[in-house]
């Protein structure tokens, strides 16, 4: 009766009972998946009253697989995974020093998941350092694959280090490495097939959502060709593939250049009127700035891997932390996602039944979105928000409200389940 998510022409095909691969996670992970999936599984049942449901299966990762394997990613896990297409996980241990360089970036790498969608925004009653922080509802789409995150580094004075300093020294000239001899040296590639299938996800994302802007997010200033080449190929990308239903930065230059600034104007003012995607870009460092001091500027964000990690930990403190953000990493082509707690594994909370679920909670109605499940994940997301607005919550929350009361891991889970 349980069957695998699997992807056809059409998109992904989603049996009424599918199996659905789990891992708890190491350190507070475990904690929070007991009470993340009798939630999970009460909202399906009160949306579905028994027609649907998920068959969980556990999977093997991290500590708990190095313990009982010996391995900290088996080859089971992955295979199940790839077999699945759709997995949920919590944080991760990553070993120091010795082993897979991390797991999470490991199994992005393995699967392909090139996008990383990271939604951020705002539960009425979450303490927020911002005064508005109601005006940040984004979505981050972080490119995974690619950057320095794909690894390509060298420690200093190594030989490889040496071996590839010199040869850009006497291939290329290279004079700017300032200190050859005692310097650790990483590549850093930025494709236009890495790029351009990210910002197309990112643009059907906002088309679908009825959104009014996206951003582009880069540092081609100083990055010509590989940060550079990002912005180039995003705008590509809107005006080859979306010419009808976008109007880029680009746009309104040439219209500008060749009208003059108040037709690029009125050209912008028709394009906003007629509701089509506007697509601007932004320097990084500015744009750092401008989710604080102008948020509603920006609504879904496209970007490189780096950058798109240190944004979504940004936003996520404007809007309550990384204790209450979602995340998903996406492969569009395969189907293959896994939706994941975005913080860490906390050792020194474990087994205190004390930290807040709504970061897997939250991943939970990501994954059941991308399913097509969406009255349970709306269901679930309007539990949360009533259980924050009680304002009797988890020690994060509590330590920040006025007239708050702290309670605990399960105290607040039963909060949400009640609410379902």
């Amino acid at each position: 009766m349980h069957e695998v998510i699997k992807m056809e022409e059409a998109g992904l095909c989603v049996p009424d009972f599918p199996s659905i691969p789990f891992i708890k996670g190491d350190g507070i992970g475990p904690e929070i998946w007991e009470q993340a999936q009798r939630i999970f599984d009460q909202a399906v049942y009160l949306t579905y009253q028994g027609n649907k449901a998920v068959a969980w299966r556990e999977l093997l990762a991290g500590q708990a697989a190095f313990e009982q394997t010996g391995s900290y990613l088996p080859e089971e896990t992955l295979e199940a995974i790839k077999e699945s297409l759709v997995a949920i996980k919590g944080p991760l241990t990553t070993p120091i020093g010795e082993g897979i360089r991390s797991l999470n970036v490991t199994l992005r790498q393995t699967l392909d998941l090139y996008v990383c969608m990271r939604p951020v925004r705002y539960f009425k009653g979450v303490p927020s350092p911002v005064k508005h922080p109601e005006w940040t509802d984004m979505v981050v789409f972080r490119e995974n694959t690619e950057d320095i995150y794909a690894g390509i580094e060298f420690a200093a004075q190594s030989v490889e280090a040496q071996k590839l300093i010199t040869f850009l020294a006497e291939e290329f000239k290279i004079t700017t490495i300032r200190f050859p001899e005692t310097s650790a040296i990483g590549i850093k590639p930025i494709s236009s097939e890495g790029s351009k299938r990210l910002v197309r996800a990112a643009i059907e994302y906002a088309l679908e959502n009825k959104k009014q802007f996206l951003t582009l997010v880069h540092k081609g200033n100083i990055m010509k060709f590989t940060e550079g080449g990002f912005k180039k190929w995003g705008y590509e990308v809107a005006n080859e593939e979306f010419a009808d239903q976008t109007f880029t930065y680009t746009t309104f230059d040439t219209i500008k250049t060749q009208l003059g600034e108040e037709a690029a104007k009125q050209a912008l003012k028709k394009a906003q009127h007629e509701q089509k995607l506007i697509v601007k870009d932004c320097i990084a460092d500015i744009f750092l700035e401008e989710i604080i001091a102008r948020p509603k500027e920006h609504q879904v964000i496209a970007t490189m891997n780096l950058n798109g990690d240190y944004i979504s930990d940004a936003l996520a403190a404007q809007v309550g932390g990384v204790g209450i953000s979602p995340g998903a990493n996406i492969n569009l082509q395969t189907g293959h996602a896994i939706f994941e707690a975005t913080h860490g594994t906390a050792p020194k909370f474990a087994g205190k039944n004390k930290v807040n679920p709504c970061s897997v909670l939250l991943s939970g109605v990501l994954m059941f979105r991308y399913i097509g499940w969406h009255d349970v994940a709306d269901r679930i997301e309007h539990a949360i928000e009533h259980a924050i607005a009680s304002k009797s919550v988890t020690f994060d929350f509590a330590s920040q409200l006025e007239e708050a009361k702290e309670v605990s891991l399960s105290e607040f889970s039963q909060q949400i389940f009640e609410q379902l």
